[in-house]
């Protein structure tokens, strides 16, 4: 495909995934208020258990009630419609990928999927305790009467901050399977990559504990050792399938085929008025 190809696909596919979100995002304006009741239950548990303390949200001018609910209606279509538009990122990579890694990139869409969702699902459950941690440095005399924006901001960055790094196997064999990364390079860098995977987790959660920032870096770190194994796994069908003379070195001779060299010292010790064997 040349350059202006490529760049209509590319649009094409924005637009599709775009057309999604707005229908996810409409389901997200119809269902708002369970979707608010689900995202600020943290705050009815905190309440539940520190009944003296003050904490409430505040929408603090007259469009800030519509302009909350429109950001939550687009929270809502992100994830309603990740199978989409997960699908359509991968549609425009398969293009460069062979027949077989075609077969494989739809084994990636139905791993990416349940990946995204299951680390949304993490993240809202681990909330209200990082929520706890959070507000238990108010101090006792003071109140966390918060914005509504802000709350929700949190919230919502910390759910998708989840199920995006949970895609990180997928990334590493997709890599993995276009030849990129081996998965002998994965097992060795396996104390860097998880030095790397505790560091992003600290920033990824805005808690200062280690027990959330473990509930983040503990399933990375298996995700990680999985995604190594698949790689191994790739990269072995793959050098049995290579012909014999991909597996020599470059200074050793390649084996010859013997068959054919009996069949070129027959033919060479015939003569010329004599016919060939059948």
């Amino acid at each position: 495909m040349s350059l202006k190809d490529h760049l209509l696909e590319f649009r094409r596919r924005l637009m599709v995934s775009a057309f999604a979100l707005v229908a996810g995002a409409v389901i997200g304006w119809i269902y708002y208020e369970p979707v608010y009741d689900h995202l600020t239950s943290p705050f009815e548990q905190y309440k539940a258990t520190n009944p003296d303390a003050i904490v409430s949200l505040n929408f603090g001018n007259a469009t800030a009630a519509f302009s909350q609910q429109l950001t939550i209606a687009i929270f809502v279509g992100v994830i309603v419609s990740s199978p989409i538009w997960l699908y359509q990122f991968w549609a425009f990579v398969v293009p460069g990928l062979t027949r077989k890694e075609k077969r494989i990139s739809l084994a990636f869409i139905g791993a990416t999927v349940p990946l995204f969702l299951v680390g949304c699902w993490f993240a809202y459950m681990t909330l209200p305790k990082a929520l706890t941690i959070l507000f238990g440095f108010t101090p006792e005399e003071g109140s966390n009467i918060q914005q509504a924006s802000d709350y929700f901001k949190f919230v919502t960055r910390f759910i998708l901050a989840f199920g995006a790094a949970w895609l990180l196997p997928v990334f590493l064999v997709a890599l993995n399977a276009i030849g990129v990364l081996p998965g002998r390079t994965l097992l060795k860098a396996w104390r860097p990559a998880v030095l790397l995977i505790f560091v992003a987790a600290a920033i990824i959660t805005p808690t200062p504990d280690p027990f959330t920032m473990f509930l983040l870096a503990g399933p990375l770190v298996v995700l990680y050792f999985g995604a190594v194994g698949v790689s191994l796994l790739l990269d072995r069908r793959r050098k049995d399938a290579d012909p014999d003379w991909m597996k020599v070195d470059d200074e050793s001779a390649s084996p010859l085929d013997t068959t054919s060299s009996r069949l070129d010292t027959t033919a060479s010790s015939l003569g010329d008025d004599t016919a060939s064997p059948l």
